[in-house]
């Protein structure tokens, strides 16, 4: 044992003291040249050591270095400086005076990714056909360091003539082997606008054929985004999904994406172009996308204990600035998306079979089909959407089919008075795609028909009767008919929506023992209504005339005001005065006209 110790000792030592040789034969700074040399040569990138560099023994031979810079070739900004630059190289190559660095640590280094920091032409340079295909690149970045760690560092990324983003205390961990196979790991935050982002990934890339090709697997990115105008209760959620990059044709094509957001899932694949105008295509599925968990426009939920879109509103000095048709990325893209979804929830509203196929044409959005279920009903919302000009302008043609009414009022904030089934085909026009914005500025027209019909807290057929039983006792109906509201079978009329504002015009409908006709409006914006109804009611019993009266002669029934406060009048007393009255006046003048002396009629009639 004492001899294991002693030898163990005896090369503790040596190693020691052949380190310490080392370290006072080799000067790192003969090797700053030739780091220089080799970056630029491999990468064109110039590499700027500000300070001398000295070694640190332990735990890991190394070389430390200060302030260093990366300039990628006629760049006004260098692509990465960092206060603190570590290189742990190996032992054996030093004894042959050659460098061998196995890792590179960065440490409170600035990363730019900005058009500053971007190659640039040499000036005067030849510039070829501006029609003609880039020429794909011979060569490029090789990264052949097997490690590299950045840690509590900052990345700055901006496209041109785009906001800047500074991503903070970004971390990265990546391994290499001989083939070019490397293993990544990275986590950043952003705050902007009052808003938060929190990224972690890991995941692996194969370079070896770079810069025609690369490929990789995002093994898992975990995210979460808190803050002003996002739900109360965060988005969080993961990615994975295989990758390929195509750098001689400029394209990109992903497959088993995997995708959560709170409670909503959702897979697929994709692939585009990044050459101009940009391309992208998706073709996605989701077995639950409960878009009122991630959408701040949605409708609070009443329920205890649900989970609801309350939003946390931001100051006016966090607002962003307006935005414009001109800024969106829309108008240099060609989109086409597909996605199916099992069960969608949105505005409370439970949508089952969503199938969604729409494209975009460098600002000109069409939805060739959007459609699904609601309840025992069906929905398709085909139409268009441009953007190419100052003002959007937005065109739907909805198509309703047995939509239950009262979650569709409560989806869109509007008194929850009716029940029964809708059915509608429509051609309205706006300028911006918002519940708010459809309720206040659209317009378009409609025609329409709802079945079982009931008006929440109103017996039409009741009203009527009441109304008549306060008037006259001579005439009644049978009480097994006004025992329950029987409600309206089927009701039709036209809509128009200007504003805000909704015109019904041609009402025609029928039900038990009764008959209406009608019209009014509906303004949105002030919660008000004025609606006139004509109803016909038969199974009257008691005197003819008034029977007769009742049976022939529509009861006006008008709602109007608040709809908070809804009032009502029924006039019954004056429809059967002015019936009486006529019926009184046709039998005096058909007396008149019976008088055999003709000179004593116009008196008799005056």
């Amino acid at each position: 044992m004492k001899r294991v110790i002693t030898t163990l000792a005896i090369l503790l030592v040596v190693v020691v003291s052949g380190m310490s040789a080392l370290v006072l034969l080799v000067n790192p700074n003969d090797f700053r040249a030739y780091m220089v040399q080799q970056v630029e040569q491999r990468s064109g990138y110039r590499l700027e050591v500000s300070s001398d560099l000295r070694w640190h023994v332990w735990p890991q031979l190394s070389i430390l270095a200060g302030r260093m810079s990366l300039t990628a070739p006629g760049a006004s900004q260098p692509l990465v400086s960092a206060e603190n630059m570590r290189l742990d190289v190996n032992l054996w190559p030093l004894l042959s005076h050659q460098l061998s660095v196995s890792q590179v640590m960065l440490k409170n280094a600035i990363v730019r990714v900005t058009p500053d920091s971007s190659p640039q032409p040499a000036k005067n340079a030849p510039q070829g056909p501006r029609d003609a295909e880039p020429a794909s690149p011979a060569s490029g970045w090789s990264f052949d360091i097997a490690k590299l760690r950045v840690a509590d560092s900052l990345l700055i990324w901006q496209q041109p003539g785009g906001d800047e983003y500074n991503f903070r205390d970004l971390n990265i961990s990546m391994d290499q082997d001989a083939s070019n196979l490397a293993t990544l790991a990275l986590s950043t935050s952003l705050m902007r606008n009052q808003r938060n982002v929190t990224l972690s990934l890991k995941g692996q890339l194969d370079a070896s054929q770079y810069p025609h090709r690369l490929s990789g697997q995002l093994q898992q990115l975990d995210y979460t985004l808190s803050g002003a105008d996002i739900p109360v209760q965060g988005i969080k959620g993961s990615l994975s999904l295989q990758g390929e990059w195509n750098g001689d044709r400029q394209r990109f094509a992903f497959s088993n994406l995997q995708l959560t957001a709170n409670d909503s899932t959702l897979t697929g694949q994709g692939s585009g172009h990044l050459m101009p105008p940009q391309q992208l295509a998706l073709d996605l599925k989701a077995s639950s996308l409960n878009l009122d968990n991630l959408l701040t426009s949605a409708p609070a939920s009443e329920t205890a204990g649900a989970q609801h879109a309350t939003v946390a509103r931001s100051p006016v000095i966090a607002a962003p600035r307006e935005r414009i048709n001109a800024d969106s990325p829309l108008n240099d893209m060609d989109l086409a998306l597909k996605l199916q979804a099992e069960s969608v929830v949105w505005r409370g509203l439970a949508l089952t079979g969503l199938t969604l196929d729409a494209s975009n044409q460098q600002g000109l959005m069409t939805l060739n089909t959007l459609s699904g279920k609601l309840g025992n009903g069906s929905f398709s919302v085909p139409g268009r959407i441009d953007i190419r000009q100052p003002e959007t302008q937005v065109t739907l043609k909805p198509q309703l089919r047995l939509i239950a009414i009262q979650p569709l009022l409560k989806a869109f904030n509007l008194p929850e008075s009716l029940q029964g089934n809708l059915s509608l085909d429509g051609d309205l026009a706006g300028d911006t795609l918002s519940v708010e914005a459809a309720k206040r500025r659209w317009q378009g027209r409609a025609t329409l028909s709802a079945s079982n019909l009931k008006l929440a807290q109103l017996n039409l057929q009741q009203m009527v009767q009441r109304a008549v039983a306060r008037v006259s006792d001579k005439v009644s109906r049978e009480e097994a008919e006004d025992a329950a509201d029987e409600g309206i079978e089927s009701i039709s009329g036209q809509v128009a929506l200007n504003k805000g504002v909704l015109s019904f015009s041609d009402i025609n409908g029928n039900g038990h023992n009764l008959d209406l006709q009608g019209a009014g409006k509906v303004d949105m914006a002030q919660q008000q209504l004025d609606v006139t109804l004509g109803l016909k009611l038969s199974g009257w019993r008691g005197a003819e005339t008034l029977v007769k009266a009742l049976a022939d002669q529509p009861v006006p029934l008008r709602i109007y005001g608040d709809w908070n406060n809804l009032q009502y009048s029924l006039p019954v007393d004056d429809v059967l005065r002015e019936r009486l009255q006529s019926e009184a006046r046709t039998r005096l003048n058909q007396w008149i006209d019976r008088q055999k002396e003709e000179s004593k009629k116009p008196n008799l009639k005056k």
